[in-house]
């Protein structure tokens, strides 16, 4: 005996009362939150800022549906894949040779000391060099700011399952940074 599952069928781009079409004017309200998000991904100032700017330029293509007025999740969402695509894109390519580091000009305008900048960014690489799941989780909760139950609902996990890998990616962190 088989059954058949009707699908539900409706217009591309029309919403449902829980969804709404993702309004671009109101994308620069999320800019700091994900571009925290992206410089803990990538690990350097210069690649986030190119991944948010990627990331904006592919949901700017074409009107995008939201569920549940969830606009954050959603770009948080679309940051990672995006994150992920460079990734795998990046892994195809040839890789260029690094140029020697005594003669290389590092000159960072917008932070104010240098042991301040090594941190951030000791801090930002530590946690771009974590497994996928814990880096998405601390991520979403340290640097963007969600709470517990939007990373739980956004990464379709158990509220439990967020803390776990919280606790375990924060400890990893803690660990790679303490100094012997």
């Amino acid at each position: 005996m088989t059954m058949s599952v009707a699908k539900e069928t409706r217009p591309r781009g029309t919403a449902t009362a829980s969804e709404h079409l993702l309004d671009p004017r109101t994308l620069g309200d999320h800019f700091d939150r994900l571009f925290r998000t992206a410089r803990a991904l990538c690990g350097s100032r210069e690649d986030a800022e190119d991944l948010v700017q990627d990331t904006y330029a592919s949901v700017l293509a074409r009107p995008r549906l939201v569920r549940n007025d969830d606009d954050l999740g959603y770009l948080l969402g679309a940051v990672r894949n995006t994150f992920l695509n460079n990734r795998r894109s990046a892994s195809r390519r040839p890789q260029a040779t690094e140029a020697e580091f005594e003669s290389l000009e590092l000159t960072d305008s917008g932070v104010a000391t240098p042991p301040v900048a090594a941190e951030t960014r000791e801090v930002f690489t530590t946690i771009a060099a974590l497994p996928a799941a814990s880096r998405d989780v601390l991520v979403a909760v340290d640097v963007a700011g969600l709470s517990y139950g939007e990373v739980a609902r956004a990464m379709q996990v158990p509220e439990g399952t967020v803390t776990s890998r919280l606790f375990r990616a924060r400890a990893r962190v803690a660990k790679a940074l303490s100094r012997p």
